[in-house]
């Protein structure tokens, strides 16, 4: 296929078959964060003889080699798994961790009962290198434990706030807290260095009080879903770019759509809006094509459609070509 500038472009992340080399990085004492240029990041916080993970990667197989680095810092019991949000990168390795409860926000649960085994289906067509091991995934990850709004744990002494912030990247997605360290995991609701992908998003929350909630509460350390762990002013920045992407997107798509031109027209002028600043991050290309038709669908007044990997294909192909 033929994209913009003329150039052939692989589906969606098919053609990123180099593993990606990984950093465990400790943010603050017995808090972890495993990151891998640009491939999703997870975490751990380590309490009083347990520890609460940060989602679960993609198969049992990708969790395990993520655990066997857990290992040299801690041999305590994961007892808590919380899922940043419901896509399938995020949760299909639960079963690695062995952890008596997997918690999330309540709007989770409800997207994987409606389309978790087509979401599964869709990611592992577009990022066969993030699914080694598929054979080992056991079925869907259903949360034991959801809440609405805001859940505190207690790790022993240590305590960790999970908070719903607002729709977003999904209408689940929900940060790690921890209010003595100012640490954040935030999942997909802010990246660092890497492009958003909204196919599944409500773009105007998101970019309005959802992030205005992360920022107010003023995290030292942010781990983003993508890209490396920001700290400092670095925080503010992830935050900022996120923004950022968000606002040219829907300022560029919504100008198609006042004048009535066509998707294809949405994501050209989007596409060249964000390339500039954007292009040379991880996922763009692969994002763009659902990113886009994601916005336009919300435009609409439609809430987030179903991906398979037939639809994904075939928006693939009407916007990537």
């Amino acid at each position: 296929m033929t994209g913009p500038g003329g150039t052939s472009k692989p589906f969606a992340s098919s053609a990123d078959l180099d593993e990606k080399p990984a950093t465990l990085e400790e943010l603050a004492d017995g808090v972890w964060a495993y990151t891998a240029e640009g491939d999703p990041n997870v975490g751990a916080v380590v309490g009083d003889g347990c520890v609460l993970a940060v989602d679960a990667r993609a198969t049992p197989v990708m969790a395990s080699a993520w655990l066997d680095e857990l290992r040299t810092v801690t041999d305590a019991p994961v007892r808590y798994l919380v899922l940043t949000h419901y896509h399938a990168v995020r949760t299909l390795g639960a079963s690695a961790f062995g952890a008596e409860w997997i918690v999330a926000h309540e709007g989770t649960r409800r997207l994987i009962a409606e389309r978790g085994q087509q979401d599964f289906e869709s990611e592992a067509g577009r990022m066969p290198r993030l699914f080694k091991g598929i054979e080992t995934v056991p079925g869907l990850t259903w949360p034991t434990v959801t809440f609405a709004d805001r859940m505190t744990l207690h790790l022993g002494r240590r305590e960790v706030e999970l908070r719903f912030f607002g729709r977003g990247h999904t209408e689940g997605d929900i940060g790690i807290w921890l209010p003595r360290e100012r640490v954040l995991f935030a999942g997909d609701l802010v990246e660092a260095q890497a492009a958003l992908y909204t196919g599944d998003a409500y773009h105007l929350d998101w970019m309005g009080a959802t992030l205005d909630r992360v920022a107010a509460l003023g995290a030292e350390a942010l781990v983003g879903g993508r890209g490396p762990v920001a700290r400092g002013a670095a925080v503010g920045e992830a935050v900022a770019q996120t923004r950022e992407f968000l606002v040219v997107l829907h300022d560029a798509v919504r100008e198609v759509v006042r004048r009535e031109g066509s998707l294809k027209e949405a994501f050209d002028a989007a596409y060249g809006a964000l390339k500039p600043r954007f292009g040379g991050w991880p996922i763009f290309e692969h994002c763009m094509p659902f990113n886009v038709q994601r916005l336009w669908d919300e435009l609409a007044g439609a809430r987030p459609r179903i991906w398979t990997a037939a639809r994904d294909r075939a928006v693939w192909r009407e916007l990537q070509s």
